[in-house]
């Protein structure tokens, strides 16, 4: 029952992440200088933080799936490396963008603020592979995808806000930036501790059992 409910989870959230990828690039790979709004004259950032920003979106359904089969252990080992590294890409991309961005300051420090959930989760999740906490490098490994998912989860908010009769403003842009990652780490969090709850591994369950099957 638990694998089930991990598969179904993690296909709707390899749908609406397609979906997400799929408007990305309808939106951004036209050759019209107009298409690229306030991105104009910094595509070269934008295409770095899209190309590293999409691997790790479609490596981390197959990274939290294939922690579970010992036979493939070896590949999720390197297609770990890879996600690490394109999230390491987009995060430079971020950083371009964030400090030529024409913004406002509020909305800058957003984007910072999710760049550096991002990298933390990802530090700690690497920090507890390499200590053989295979326990908490996998919950962290959740947090970390869980903040890749902010873009998208965004992308679902916004048009939600402006429905319920929110004014678009840089107020309004921030906050559900902030919202679109601090929120699924908090319903995480509360899930994690909810007793007779076993969709995810308790940081103190069966870790030293694991700790020498590798990352």
């Amino acid at each position: 029952m638990r694998r089930i409910a991990w598969f179904i989870l993690l296909c709707a959230a390899a749908y609406v992440s397609v979906d997400f990828l799929h408007s990305a690039y309808a939106k951004y790979s036209s050759a019209d200088p107009a298409s690229h709004g306030l991105f104009d004259g910094r595509q070269g950032w934008l295409y770095t933080h899209l190309i590293g920003g999409a691997l790790t979106i479609i490596l981390g359904p197959l990274q939290l799936l294939r922690q579970r089969l010992a036979a493939v252990r070896p590949i999720h080992r390197w297609t770990g490396r890879v996600y690490l590294l394109s999230m390491l890409v987009a995060c430079a991309g971020a950083a371009g963008l964030i400090t030529t961005s024409p913004a406002p300051g509020e909305i800058r420090i957003a984007f910072a603020a999710t760049m550096l959930a991002w990298l933390a989760t990802a530090a700690t999740a690497l920090s507890a592979v390499l200590r053989k906490r295979m326990a908490i490098h996998r919950n962290w490994m959740i947090r970390n995808y869980l903040v890749t998912l902010a873009p998208v989860n965004f992308r679902l908010l916004l048009p939600m806000a402006l429905a319920l009769g929110f004014v678009p403003s840089p107020t309004l842009i921030a906050t559900l930036l902030w919202v679109s990652w601090s929120l699924p780490l908090l319903v995480f969090e509360m899930l994690l501790r909810l007793p007779g709850i076993r969709l995810f591994t308790s940081p103190g369950s069966s870790q030293l059992a694991h700790g020498s099957s590798g990352a």
